[in-house]
């Protein structure tokens, strides 16, 4: 069991892939602090696993709160008396569409929930990290807007690019620390963030060389790397789990 025994914050929780994260995580040992907007999910999915033996409890609240950040660490070290990893996996694409035609309000809240939650959480999680004597911090990325621009997602591109210059920095900070800070960039991922419309599934599965989107499951196994020993030797690295997206121009 990779995990076993670690207390790990996941946000972003209560469906897709940080549901998929958390009960992989659980499954190979974690204690997890489970993290989203939706109450009623996480605490289903809190049952789930502790039916299934593991241990996890949440705590439902908005990421763009610094409040929050601090209080999902508070709950790892009240509830399982420290923490040892976080993934950071909560995002929204927001409203497409021009950067000419695109409202404050759009570019406000889609930096707000992709990249200002970022800065809280690392605030509040690297302290947390340094008393537990080190540990590993994953923040959900993105390819668009690393090695490729998709039309219609400014803001989106930039929050997430924007993440992967703060886990360079946060790496190079804290890596004496014994604190390493990665950056998980999925392809395209069988989520309700893709949506439902047939065609537009279609050409997403076309813009990745393997042809088809991942299972969250799939982007699972990546974070499971980077929460793990398994990637000891690995830090302030833009890790691409994109199924041949950013290398595919066919």
């Amino acid at each position: 069991m990779h995990l076993r025994d670690r207390t790990i914050i996941v946000t972003g929780a209560s469906s897709g892939i940080g549901k998929a994260a958390a009960k992989l995580f659980a499954a190979e040992g974690a204690k997890l602090v489970l993290g989203a907007r939706r109450d009623a999910l996480l605490s289903t999915l809190a049952a789930e696993i502790s039916d299934a033996g593991g241990k996890a409890v949440s705590l439902a609240g908005d990421v763009r709160e610094e409040g929050y950040a601090a209080a999902l660490v508070e709950t790892a070290e009240t509830q399982f008396g420290g923490l040892d990893a976080a993934f950071n996996n909560a995002g929204i694409v927001g409203d497409m569409g021009p950067v000419p035609k695109m409202i404050s309000e759009t570019w406000d809240t889609v930096l707000a929930v992709n990249l200002t939650s970022a800065f809280f959480a690392a605030k509040h999680q690297i302290p947390a990290l340094l008393r537990a004597g080190g540990g590993s911090i994953a923040f959900t990325s993105s390819f668009v807007g690393h090695t490729i621009g998709l039309p219609g997602m400014g803001a989106y591109a930039a929050a997430k690019a924007g993440l992967i210059g703060l886990t360079q920095v946060l790496a190079a900070e804290h890596g004496a620390d014994g604190i390493r800070v990665n950056a998980l960039l999925p392809g395209g991922t069988m989520t309700a963030m893709a949506g439902e419309d047939p065609a537009t599934l279609d050409y997403i599965r076309g813009l990745h060389a393997l042809k088809r989107m991942a299972a969250p499951e799939e982007i699972a196994q990546a974070a499971l790397f980077l929460m793990s020993d398994q990637s000891s030797f690995v830090t302030g690295s833009a890790l691409i789990a994109d199924g041949g997206n950013s290398i595919t121009k066919t």
